[in-house]
């Protein structure tokens, strides 16, 4: 932390009204204080870096022989008379040589995927059109390319959602936001060049303040005993294996995806999963791979184009305390999520073998490690201080030293 950059003195371009939340949640910093101990887990030995194949590029140009045997027929070729006045000759026009145009690339802007989380409470108290497309222009000069936002916690959509309405008897959560703002993100994203890919916040779980907590109780939706993954906080996973909670959460999604067709990603967390200490010691690996992979495969059925990705912990960890095997979900990205510096290094070895990082931005000080590591596809930032556009500040200014 001691290579941070003074926070107290960067500006917030653009400072964001405090969402109003009617939901009790684990403060993110909490979050990532009280992530299982990895001191009691065995440091799964190191992945190799995958060899990466280089690829011949072969020639398309003519042989010799072709040539030859392609010119024209001199014999039925016209002769021309000479002129008298021959006409000039006109020389072609070269094109221009862009290559003396082009920037040249940073190690920052040479990652596929440069991005930043922003939670679901940040388009609340209905935020307007103007203060969302500047946003995202906000982050696209501080040098990402990507916004992860929330439109999905504890049981509810940050949408107007039918499903939603059918099982809850309201569209979405509580929370007051204007109905077309994920529409001006997307848009003004991708006119800036930029992807939005929709976070599922809180995945499976939920706690007393779910909208739907009541229903869940009420229809035993619930697996028995409680999550206490964070201390601070008891979470109740909803039970997959019921069809009819795997049917709620499939159609969200499938719902989404034709919803919003130009959102280029959905990502789901480590909440999709069942902690280990739940009790009962049930192994529910083999119904959440299940689950997952009709979800999956249904919502590629409804829009092929959005990629399902997930960021999650290094697959040793998330199958033997998230019941989470999800080598073998049929996922299009992973992201590992390495919010603890204890076995950062370790943590490297899968972190290169799949599709990048994601990092709290109380690790800025490994963002040039990760940045000049060209083995690490993505770099995504965290920003656990609930202070987005500081964090985006702090990133730019971290990379500019």
């Amino acid at each position: 932390m001691k290579n941070l950059p003074d926070s107290s003195k960067v500006k917030t371009p653009l400072p964001i009204p405090s969402p109003h939340k009617k939901e009790t949640e684990l403060t993110p910093t909490e979050a990532v204080k009280n992530l299982p101990d990895s001191s009691k887990v065995k440091t799964p030995l190191p992945i190799p870096s995958p060899q990466k194949k280089e690829t011949e590029l072969t020639s398309n140009k003519p042989s010799p022989s072709e040539v030859i045997k392609n010119q024209p027929d001199s014999s039925k070729t016209e002769k021309q008379l000479p002129t008298s006045s021959p006409k000039p000759t006109v020389n072609p026009i070269q094109p221009k040589n862009n290559s003396l145009d082009k920037k040249t690339l940073t190690p920052w802007e040479k990652k596929q995927i440069r991005g930043i989380y922003l939670g679901r409470y940040y388009i609340t108290n209905n935020a307007s059109e103007k203060t969302i497309r500047e946003r995202v222009r906000y982050y696209k000069k501080q040098g990402f390319n990507t916004i992860i936002h929330g439109v999905w916690g504890n049981g509810c959509t940050m949408y107007k959602s039918e499903v939603m309405e059918q099982i809850l008897g309201a569209k979405s959560c509580p929370n007051k936001f204007n109905e077309q703002w994920l529409v001006w993100l997307i848009d003004e994203a991708h006119k800036q060049g930029m992807e939005v890919h929709a976070y599922f916040e809180k995945g499976i779980k939920i706690d007393e303040n779910s909208p739907i907590f009541d229903l869940a109780i009420r229809k035993k939706w619930i697996v028995p005993g409680v999550d206490k993954t964070y201390s601070r906080i008891d979470h109740y996973v909803l039970d997959v294996e019921m069809e009819e909670v795997a049917n709620f959460f499939t159609n969200i999604l499938v719902e989404f995806v034709k919803k919003y067709p130009n959102i280029d990603a959905v990502q789901w967390d480590d909440y999709l999963g069942y902690h280990a200490e739940l009790p009962g010691k049930v192994d529910r690996t083999a119904n959440l791979t299940k689950f997952t992979e009709r979800m999956i495969k249904e919502m590629k059925k409804a829009n092929n184009s959005v990629s399902f990705d997930i960021c999650h912990h290094n697959p040793y960890w998330a199958k033997k305390y998230f019941a989470a095997d999800w080598e073998k979900w049929s996922v299009d990205r992973v992201f590992i999520q390495v919010y603890n510096d204890e076995n950062f290094q370790e943590e490297l070895n899968y972190v290169e073998k799949y599709d990048g990082i994601a990092i709290s931005d109380k690790q800025l000080h490994r963002l040039e490690e990760l940045v000049n590591n060209s083995n690490i596809n993505s770099v995504l930032v965290f920003p656990v201080l609930e202070k987005p556009e500081k964090t985006a500040s702090l990133v730019k200014s971290a990379l500019s030293d």
